[in-house]
């Protein structure tokens, strides 16, 4: 049976204006071996908000100020579920990263740089589309 799933993903800037990109590890469920942003799954009833400063607290270990949506993404995957994605633009309180389970590698990028990074078509979409 086909169903409908939420996911949000951050950009995470620092002082110096790059962003933050984590490395999924190869054990990973999802994209294993590729290069991510922080966030996760929306579960149901769940505030996005909070849910996305949780997540990004879980996965990089940063506080984070100003989050404010700026892009929202849509397909269907291989297995004909359809997905949302909701993205957020944040600005990071310090650049010391603590990462996660899910990550075993990150860096501070411009955006010109993840470009050139294998990442998923969503999050390319992303990042093209950075308002600045």
């Amino acid at each position: 049976m086909n169903k409908t799933g939420v996911s949000q993903k951050a950009i995470i800037f620092n002082e110096k204006g790059k962003f933050l990109a984590l490395y999924r590890t190869e054990t990973a469920s999802d994209s294993p071996n590729t290069w991510d942003l922080p966030g996760g799954f929306l579960d149901f009833g769940e505030d996005p908000i909070k849910d996305m400063i949780r997540e990004i607290k879980e996965e990089a270990g940063l506080d984070v100020k100003d989050l404010k949506l700026f892009d929202v993404e849509s397909h269907i995957d291989d297995k004909g579920d359809f997905w949302i994605t909701i993205g957020y633009t944040a600005k990071a309180l310090s650049d010391k990263v603590k990462l996660s389970f899910e990550h075993n590698d990150y860096k501070w990028v411009s955006a010109e740089e993840f470009l050139k990074l294998k990442s998923s078509p969503k999050l390319i979409r992303f990042v093209k589309n950075l308002p600045i």
